[in-house]
């Protein structure tokens, strides 16, 4: 029994074994893939889909441990909106010395179409998800933070719900904050900055990769679920072309890349976007979700201020911490790096989905000499950090428990007059025993997460 997962105690107390959760999530996958409930990737040219594999061995996080996460998550979320609003705006953070000048304007995220533009509600990243570990030290360490389009939050929702009807003894008999207020709470955020109108899911339709979660946060959150097609701008105003007529779009949760959701705007050749959206959303007409440019605000290279973030907007001290980070940028990190490049993990901050980061320990010699020269000739593209020991969680692979290294993606939720936690998220696991990439773009899995009431 894994000492630190509290809910092997609670299913024996109450009779249950490991072999009813193999059994459930046998039941469980069966239904996830009737359902549909799958992600797609792009792979040698084509499009596939695959099953995102369950296990049904949750995650625990006691409530006095979700407490502190809880007030962390806002915080930083809080300070991220504050930055986002500032960058675009009086840029105070640049010119008090606290974010280098360079450092924003050449971040791949930074759209200047953006400048002077401040959306409905005063918020920029309305549903952020956070990518935390646990480290075996006990402390919980920010990988990530994800502003522009994160996804992941329909798979435990749809996940409990399954589990619930498998076994429903079990929920009865402990105490797991219930999750399934989800779809409200989106709707809520919706409407808190809805400009007058109808709330809008707008998908790229069913080959993208998280088409299945566009459709049921549609469903959950009361939303009309749209394609390009279904929209067009009128005298600066959006409508949808619904089988009641055309109605007016007040707030438009977008589900595609800021390069294609204006034509007109940014990429002249997408054919999925919406044609003057940037004007509407320029007059203050429709309120984007998240909003355009959120890009500069999860650069990997940025996310090494946030904690300066923190103190300086909030005048507080971050409750959460940064996995040690390193920026070749400054020349004193570059001499670090240098010198101990073959004990760090090295990430491209271009790129996303477990892509473009490279350990270190892994490379051969010819390798590592190559990265060390990309790093010496691109110093703002790369950030290297102190690789995190994170806990392992135990999973069921192939009727034996086995040990996997787990994240966590919080969702947090910012609306016009409130930030919440949803008090679930997104616990990825690797399928591989030897790495350290959980991403379902890797071939990772996922399972529940348990926050335990008081």
């Amino acid at each position: 029994m894994c000492a630190y997962c509290p809910v092997f105690f609670c299913l024996e107390r109450m009779g249950c074994t490991v072999e009813d959760l193999v059994k459930n999530a046998r039941q469980i996958n069966q239904q996830l893939a009737r359902y549909g409930v799958k992600f797609g990737i792009y792979k040698d040219g084509e499009f596939q889909e695959r099953l995102f594999p369950f296990d049904a061995i949750p995650r625990v996080i006691q409530a006095e441990e979700w407490e502190k996460l809880e007030k962390g998550l806002s915080q930083r979320v809080r300070a991220l909106n504050l930055f986002l609003k500032d960058i675009y705006g009086q840029k105070r953070i640049i010119a008090d010395g606290v974010v280098p000048e360079d450092f924003v304007y050449r971040s791949p995220g930074y759209i200047p179409q953006c400048e002077g533009i401040t959306p409905a509600g005063g918020i920029y990243s309305h549903i952020s998800g956070i990518d935390l570990v646990k480290g075996k030290d006990g402390v919980w360490y920010v990988l990530e933070d994800n502003l522009r389009i994160p996804s992941g939050a329909s798979y435990p929702l749809i996940a409990r719900t399954l589990c619930r009807r498998c076994s429903p003894e079990t929920f009865r008999h402990n105490a797991v904050v219930d999750n399934r207020g989800y779809g409200a709470l989106l709707r809520r955020t919706m409407d808190s900055v809805n400009t007058g109108g109808i709330n809008v899911v707008f998908t790229p339709g069913r080959y993208n990769a998280a088409y299945f979660e566009h459709s049921y946060l549609a469903e959950k959150s009361g939303a009309a679920l749209a394609e390009s097609g279904d929209l067009y701008v009128r005298d600066s105003v959006l409508y949808y072309r619904s089988t009641k007529g055309d109605q007016r779009v007040g707030a438009i949760y977008r589900r595609v890349s800021d390069d294609y959701m204006d034509p007109l705007a940014f990429e002249p050749t997408s054919l999925i976007g919406i044609p003057n959206l940037m004007g509407v959303y320029r007059a203050g007409n429709v309120a984007v979700l998240n909003a355009f440019g959120n890009g500069v605000a999860d650069d990997k290279g940025i996310y090494y201020f946030v904690p300066k973030m923190v103190r300086y907007y909030l005048d507080e001290e971050p409750i959460l911490s940064n996995a040690p980070t390193y920026l070749p940028f400054y020349e004193e990190d570059m001499r670090y790096v240098m010198e101990h490049l073959d004990t760090l993990v090295v990430k491209d901050v271009a790129e996303a989905g477990g892509y473009g980061v490279v350990f270190g320990s892994k490379l051969e010699k010819e390798k590592l000499e190559s990265l060390r020269q990309a790093v010496i000739r691109e110093p703002r593209r790369f950030i290297a950090q102190e690789v995190v020991d994170f806990q392992d969680l135990p999973i069921m692979d192939e009727g034996e428990q086995v040990e996997r290294k787990a994240d966590l993606r919080a969702f947090v939720l910012s609306g016009a007059e409130e930030t919440v936690v949803w008090p679930s998220g997104l616990t990825r696991f690797s399928r591989n025993p030897d790495s350290f990439i959980v991403n379902s773009s890797q071939g990772g899995g996922f399972k529940d997460t348990w926050i335990l009431s008081r």
